[in-house]
């Protein structure tokens, strides 16, 4: 098997997420598919076999469980498709977990993402909103849920950078992760935004394209408009073009090649 180490939503190496790539003829036993994902210690390792001419079936695995959905994995494939594989055309389809995912190589190179739109829904319960605010020591604009994860409004770009996470308070909430957000930012950046998913087995994720398709519907609502510039202020950090199209995300953005190998037999 041959392995490629991309860094995604990122314009250089050692920025945005890394994530490891793993082009297959025929699908493996799950169980050495997860080995790989917890041997390679990355937040997420995908695999993929070609199904067409312009299409492949995509799984993502985290060193601990394999998820539904994955945005930094899925741009740091069709990266590999692209680049490394020399796909022809500017558009590939990935059958997932998660329906049909579109990727499209536009103009300036960047790749944009067609996600399904997984908007939160407000929660009410007041203990479980004290529980979120005891997991990130910070007091709570919002609370809602999407589908997959906890959904967090803190008071400003500032609150979200100094987010000190409690991970086994964090994990005891249930669900994939919990995301952290607030309006603002660095200069031309809409909003920003963290998350941690020691659940999942990724105490804090770089970079994460699936929060924003919830993060994408909630600030289209909150700023009255629907082209938005997120980073996601994580250590290493990483931006993403966003763009809400009824209940699609579309998110763009850039991946580099760290490394190429192949695994040993």
């Amino acid at each position: 098997m041959k392995l490629f180490w991309i860094d995604a939503f990122a314009a250089q190496p050692f920025t945005g997420n890394p994530a490891g790539v793993v082009p297959l003829e025929s699908w493996p036993d799950d169980t050495l598919m997860q080995q790989i994902a917890f041997e390679n210690g990355l937040a997420e390792t995908a695999f993929f076999v070609r199904t067409g001419d312009e299409r492949f079936h995509l799984r993502w695995f985290t060193p601990a469980v394999e998820v539904d959905l994955c945005g930094h994995a899925t741009l740091a494939t069709a990266f590999v498709v692209f680049s490394e594989l020399r796909q022809t055309g500017d558009r590939i389809t990935f059958d997932s977990r998660s329906g049909p995912l579109v990727v499209t190589r536009r103009p300036d190179g960047a790749l944009e993402l067609d996600f399904p739109a997984t908007p939160p829904r407000a929660e009410s319960d007041a203990a479980l909103r004290a529980q979120v605010e005891r997991s990130i020591g910070q007091p709570l604009q919002w609370l809602g849920r999407s589908p997959f994860d906890h959904f967090a409004v803190v008071a400003d770009a500032a609150a979200v950078a100094a987010v000190e996470p409690d991970m086994p308070k964090i994990a005891a909430l249930g669900g994939r992760g919990l995301i952290v957000t607030a309006a603002g930012g660095p200069a031309g950046v809409d909003f920003v935004s963290r998350f941690f998913a020691p659940q999942a087995g990724v105490p804090e994720d770089p970079v994460t394209g699936s929060a924003h398709c919830a993060l994408v519907p909630y600030w289209s609502a909150q700023l009255g408009k629907s082209d938005l510039q997120a980073r996601q202020v994580s250590r290493r950090g990483g931006d993403l073009a966003c763009v809400l199209a009824g209940d699609r995300v579309r998110l763009a953005g850039r991946a580099v090649l760290y490394l190429r190998g192949e695994l040993a037999d």
